[in-house]
Order: structure tokens, then sequence, then C-alpha cells
């Protein structure tokens, strides 16, 4: 199909229909965010500039882009790039996602490490399996005398953080680290916090393409129940964290009993859960038992 004379109306008209006509869940949103973010409009822009016409080398690359949301490829790694508690994050393949209910953990643990800063002014945290950074990231941006280390075993997710890192003015207090768990970490930290894999090697094959295909199966397999992450991180996370410090970490929806059960395990308590936007239970803090 040819881009020539393409409005943005046409544009936006034509992947909504064909998103719908393919059954994919939100055809609506999926065009809306595709179209403006290819176009570089707000949604405002989609309104009000719908009759404006749409040079054929753009129109076409809208019509790629259509073409690979029917492959079930994310809207948001179409585009490269997802916004995370206000911050722009660049994504990658070797990347998750950054997701909404991830902010939930970001709310939580924003309490008590404002609470620390209070205690100690300088705070450090230690983000494990940090992926694109978005939550080191996120945490850093609202806590101005915090820095922080983001760990991962995969390079090129450690380049997106970093990347990311500069981009949002944050390279100043952020370092990378390549590290299993804690294998390669020293020193002590005021925080710890990750979302590690935590779907049962099982379940992955049962997934929404746009997981199962697009995500890393590294950021997405916790082993045969889920909860090998849990045990790595509960095992050792005591070596490095100060005594008032404390550990957060995002959970899938059924997996409270059992990663609170491992963390009191290894001397910590639990001192909140707190559920998603969907009302599941989403991320948990523990501290070091007294």
């Amino acid at each position: 199909m040819s881009g020539e004379g393409r409005t943005v109306s046409e544009l936006l008209r034509q992947a909504r229909s064909r998103f719908a006509e393919a059954g994919l869940d939100d055809p609506a949103a999926d065009a809306r965010v595709l179209v403006s973010g290819l176009l570089d409009l707000s949604s405002t822009d989609l309104a009000v500039r719908g009759d404006e016409a749409v040079g054929p080398e753009l129109a076409a690359a809208v019509e790629a882009a259509i073409e690979r949301r029917l492959g079930h490829e994310p809207v948001y790694r179409i585009l490269g790039e997802r916004e995370f508690y206000g911050l722009p994050l660049k994504l990658s393949p070797a990347t998750l996602e950054p997701r909404p209910d991830t902010e939930i953990l970001v709310d939580t643990v924003l309490v008590y490490l404002k609470g620390l800063a209070i205690t100690h002014g300088n705070i450090h945290i230690l983000d494990i399996g940090t992926g694109t950074g978005a939550i080191c990231l996120a945490l850093l941006s609202e806590c101005p005398t915090a820095t922080g280390i983001g760990s991962d075993i995969s390079a090129d997710a450690l380049e997106i953080a970093k990347s990311n890192a500069e981009s949002n003015g944050l390279s100043g207090r952020f370092q990378t680290l390549r590290s299993s768990w804690f294998e390669t970490v020293h020193g002590q930290f005021h925080a710890i916090v990750s979302n590690p894999p935590y779907i049962a090697s099982s379940v992955i094959p049962t997934l929404a393409p746009e997981v199962k295909i697009f995500d890393p199966p590294a950021a997405l397999d916790g082993g045969q129940d889920g909860l090998d992450a849990y045990r790595a991180i509960a095992n050792d996370a005591g070596r490095f964290l100060h005594a008032d410090g404390i550990i957060g970490v995002e959970i899938g929806f059924d997996q409270r009993i059992a990663v609170t059960s491992i963390f009191e395990g290894t001397g910590f308590t639990l001192v909140e859960a707190a559920r998603d936007y969907g009302h599941n239970d989403r991320a948990l803090v523990f501290r070091h038992s007294s």
C-alpha cells in the first residue's frame, strides 16, 4: 500500500481497524500510541491535525510499524522507548519493558528510602536485574541524596541502563555492574530492590506472544516454581544491607506467602505488602528481624 497522500487521521483509522480485525486487546489505544509516537504528535495533535498530510516515507514507516504490531510486537518495543515514573526509557531486546505495575514497587520503597535519607543523608541503592534501569533511576530521580548501582547479567541491558541514566541526567549518581545476583557486588546498601524473574518455567509457553516472544527469557524464567530469584536474593542480601536497610521486591500475584516465607527463613521480617492497580499483591518490603 502506498504512503502517498495519507493523512494523520487515515493512518490512525487504518491502524485501529487492522488491530481490531486481528483481535488485539486494545486496538484504539495501540493505534493512538503507535501513530502519535511515530509522528511525534501529542494526543491533542492527533485530533486537531488529523487532516494534515503525512509524507510518503513517514507514512510507510507507520504502515511497517502496523505490520510489526500485527505480529504481536508490543507498541513500545516498536517505538523503542517507554515512559516509567515520568522518565523516558529506551528499550532493547535485552530488557524487559517497564510496566505500570512496577511503579507500585517504586512508590512503596520510596517511603522507606526518604526516611533513610533523613537518618543517613547520603544513601546507596542496589537494583538487581536492573534491565532498563527503571526502578533505580526512578528512585534516584525522587531522592537527590541517593546513589545507585544497577546490576544485570546482560551486558547489552547494562548499556541501555547506562544510556537511560545519561539521557535523564542521572549518570552522575548511577553506575552499572555486570553480576549474577551478588557475585561481583561489594559494599553495603540502604536499599536493595529487584523485579526478578518470577514466572514458573512451565508457564512461560502459555504467556501472550507479546511477552514470551519479545521479553528476554532470562528476565521471565524463575525456575520450576518461579521462586529461584527470591531464594538467591534472600540467601545473600543480609551481607550487603545496612542494619536498618530495606529490601523491596516485585512478586507475582500469587507469591506473597511463598516469598515472605523465603525471606523470613533467612532472618527478614515483612514490613509492607502493596497491591497493584488490579488489587493483586505486587510488592513486598522486608527488613532485618530484630
